[in-house]
């Protein structure tokens, strides 16, 4: 099966430039692609893995992927989806993020020859665009861009008609990310872009630069913008991001996010978010009723497995087991106290509850459990080394801390 079409089949095509064209790029050899990572936070989450796992299955098919850091346009900041101007980020935080980021791409792209000839690429668009002088990049670069098209893109429209303004370093960034293709096709080769649906219209900048400034043809596709069954974002929960690094999110809280996702997208997570075959997920995703949980397991252990490897995926599997039977596990996320503590501070200092008044909501509406007695006082003291439940999946263990 031609790359594209396995991409299609799996749900990572949004739109494309010319399909047949880029069917035929990549069916004639290797071809050098890139995704763009902008370093706004010191790790990936889930929001990011889309792109990143369309890079791995077309370098598994042969190609080669150029990752491309952005500590040069995270300087300027991204208007995509956004409304309002990015809060700029200093540039001893762009290389602390750089250096937390770096080290994921590896967890699911095959670095091993990084660095030799032919080999996957790893660089900091920093390298060209800092050195850039305005008035060479205008006359040579600007010269290719139409004002009125830009005021015609999704991200500007939408922020002009709400009025909410668009700062002109903003309106820089389309240039930028247009121009970051034209040196990564000059210096690499890569004729392909791949990015999230968000970027469609930098996307096309930058082929259509090639096009005007080489004569040559470059190719671009976006992966769609993920909402779950329930409507919410991707990635997103009610504590937060799901983090990639262990130290914001852990291995077993990482599981638990993929082992709770809704029934409905347990096939689609699947074919988006491991690399098992096709038929194996068709296989999988036809359980009903209980037995759906099943494949919700064996989502959670091989995105698990990506992002923190095998042992912590089948350690996270081995403790949701026990905790899904009733019980305990010294492996399961544990917190230490000073007894005796409110049951109050027990569900926020965890992050079973954002906030106090969500804790008591929770235990008003019959929510919380110490082991298996339901707590109906707000004022309830945990007294002793215990197992608190929100709800019938999340659970902390509660120690004492002397």
């Amino acid at each position: 099966m031609n790359v594209i079409d396995q991409l299609v089949k799996r749900g990572f095509v949004q739109q494309s430039t010319d399909m047949e064209a880029l069917r035929q790029s990549l069916d004639s050899g290797s071809v050098t692609f890139y995704v763009g990572f902008d370093p706004t936070g010191d790790s990936l989450h889930v929001g990011h893995l889309l792109p990143v796992m369309a890079m791995a299955h077309l370098q598994r098919a042969g190609h080669r992927p150029i990752v491309v850091l952005g500590g040069g346009t995270a300087m300027i900041g991204d208007p995509s989806g956004k409304d309002k101007t990015r809060e700029f980020i200093t540039e001893e935080e762009i290389a602390h993020n750089l250096a937390g980021q770096r080290v994921q791409f590896g967890r699911f792209l095959d670095f091993s020859r990084l660095g030799e000839e032919g080999g996957p690429v790893m660089v900091n668009n920093a390298k060209w665009l800092k050195s850039l002088g305005y008035i060479d990049f205008l006359r040579d670069i600007g010269k290719h861009f139409s004002v009125n098209r830009m005021l015609g893109a999704e991200s500007v429209r939408q922020r002009l008609d709400r009025n909410q303004g668009l700062s002109f370093i903003e309106f820089n960034y389309h240039l930028l990310q247009s121009y970051d293709f034209l040196v990564l096709h000059d210096e690499y080769g890569c004729s392909f872009q791949l990015g999230g649906d968000d970027q469609w219209f930098n996307i096309l900048g930058g082929a259509d630069l090639i096009r005007r400034e080489r004569g040559a043809d470059a190719h671009g596709l976006t992966v769609p913008l993920l909402t779950t069954a329930s409507g919410k974002k991707m990635g997103k929960t009610e504590r937060g991001a799901v983090w990639l690094d262990a130290n914001k999110l852990s291995p077993y809280d990482y599981f638990q996010y993929w082992v709770n996702v809704h029934d409905d997208d347990v096939g689609r997570f699947l074919r988006l978010y491991t690399f098992l075959d096709l038929d194996q997920i068709e296989s999988l995703e036809s359980y009903q009723g209980a037995d759906i949980r099943r494949a919700k397991q064996v989502l959670a252990l091989e995105a698990t497995a990506l992002a923190h490897g095998r042992e912590q995926a089948e350690l996270a599997l081995k403790t949701a087991q026990k905790v899904f039977a009733g019980g305990g596990s010294s492996d399961m996320p544990s917190i230490e106290v000073n007894f005796p503590v409110s049951i109050i501070d027990v569900l926020v200092q965890s992050e079973l509850a954002k906030s106090r008044g969500a804790a008591r909501r929770l235990i008003q509406q019959g929510g919380v459990r110490i082991e298996k007695e339901k707590v109906g006082d707000v004022e309830a003291q945990v007294v002793q080394d215990c197992v608190v439940w929100a709800g019938k999946k999340r659970a902390v263990r509660v120690v004492n801390a002397s």
